[in-house]
């Protein structure tokens, strides 16, 4: 079996059905057995879900001990019922944990505007801690108990050393529509034996996610319910990294492996989607313009549907780039279909020529790698979407009957 969050020292955990949904797991809870060092990023949505809002709040000190997530209702929209039912997942993990309330992290997914199971949950809390293990089944329950539309449990598992200590870092994610990160429903929990201060922690995971997780779209929706969160609590035995030094740069480009790793897995499994689609986009101005150009493209209905058309209507890549607000030069572009550049579209503002055989052969791919060089200045960035199908439509129309 593949290594998970239960081969990171001093953390245990367990998935479990409480009959929120009919029949799949729909409650898990990652526990670190020491105080950890902690940070988190939340949706951007105005509209919060009640667990974002408590959440927010208790991983302000920088600190944590718990994740508990249930899937199938996002308690999003639902007044004070739905707010005393996310109090109640911390004052009853708490409470079983023999942990403070502020270091439990709290996370829904699901159905929003639905009135919370407040006593399914509270009883399931109950039910879960008593389960609560290191063995290796239960981080593959917690990853199966946090899907909702998932076609798939998303789990990453890595090891490194830091000052000669070995680190394991490991977490579980899920995500399939209402991708749109702003920080689908999209979660990532993920959890690491290092020992390092929560300030540079919660700087590290904000860099990060602006490269990883926030470059991926599947249908443009932020959700109310986005959070990424991470504990680390410093069983590995390493010097405590408390400047931006080497193992500070190690740790970081590690956790960045990790979230891109759950953001691609996020990508290949949204709803309905038959193409994962590379975006790299070089020659910008600024990082945060070519960042710009590829959420613009990748979020095109007109991109995504032409992509899942096998359609190679590369206009609709330049049309989404020159409305991105980025300013460039329509006639210095070059743009490239295929790992390597394989075929080259435009050159210097001009059709270039290519295979129209090679290239329709090539849309008929899963993976699409599209590049769009503006030949405008330093600035690159690189993203991740899905195409727009017939069964998202069907997926979404259907949700909640």
């Amino acid at each position: 079996m593949q290594r998970n969050i239960t081969h990171v020292r001093g953390f245990k955990c367990w998935g479990s059905h409480i009959g929120i949904k009919s029949k799949r797991r729909d409650l898990a809870i990652i526990f670190s057995e020491y105080p950890a060092d902690a940070a988190a990023v939340f949706t951007k949505n105005l509209v919060q879900a009640e667990p974002v809002k408590v959440s927010k709040n208790n991983i302000a000190d920088g600190k944590a001990q718990a994740f508990v997530i249930n899937s199938g209702n996002a308690n999003a929209c639902t007044g004070n019922q739905g707010r005393e039912g996310a109090i109640a997942m911390v004052e009853t993990a708490a409470a079983q944990l023999n942990i403070r309330q502020k270091d439990v992290i709290i996370a829904s997914t699901g159905i929003i505007g639905e009135a919370f199971p407040t006593e399914k949950v509270v009883e399931g809390i109950k039910d879960n801690v008593m389960h609560l293990t290191n063995r290796d089944i239960a981080g593959s329950l917690v990853a199966n108990a946090i899907l909702t539309t998932d076609t798939f449990a998303k789990e990453g598992f890595m090891e490194f050393k830091v000052d000669g200590k070995e680190i394991n870092m490991a977490g579980v994610a899920k995500g399939s529509g209402m991708i749109h990160p702003n920080m689908g429903t999209m979660l990532a929990f993920i959890v690491c034996d290092i020992n390092i201060d929560s300030i540079l922690l919660d700087k590290a995971l904000k860099e990060v996610i602006e490269s990883t997780f926030n470059m991926i779209n599947v249908d443009g929706d932020t959700s109310t319910n986005d959070m990424v969160g991470i504990m680390c609590n410093g069983m590995a035995g390493n010097k405590r990294i408390e400047t931006e030094d080497d193992d500070y740069e190690l740790f970081k480009t590690n956790l960045e492996k990790m979230c891109e790793h759950f953001a691609k897995l996020i990508i290949s499994d949204g709803e309905g989607a038959t193409k994962f689609i590379e975006y790299h986009v070089t020659g910008a101005p600024s990082k945060e313009d070519a960042r710009t150009v590829v959420k613009t493209i990748s979020d095109s209905k007109l991109v995504q549907t032409a992509m899942f058309g096998k359609d190679p209507n590369w206009g609709r890549i330049l049309a989404a780039a020159g409305r991105s607000g980025v300013q460039f030069l329509p006639d210095n572009v070059d743009l490239f279909f295929g790992a390597n550049r394989k075929i080259q579209l435009l050159q210097k503002g001009q059709p270039a020529d290519h295979s129209t055989k090679s290239l329709n052969k090539y849309m008929k791919e899963s993976h699409i790698v599209v590049y769009l060089d503006l030949n405008e200045g330093p600035g690159e960035a690189k993203g991740w979407g899905s195409d727009i199908s017939y069964e998202y439509v069907r997926i979404n129309a259907e949700y909640s009957t």
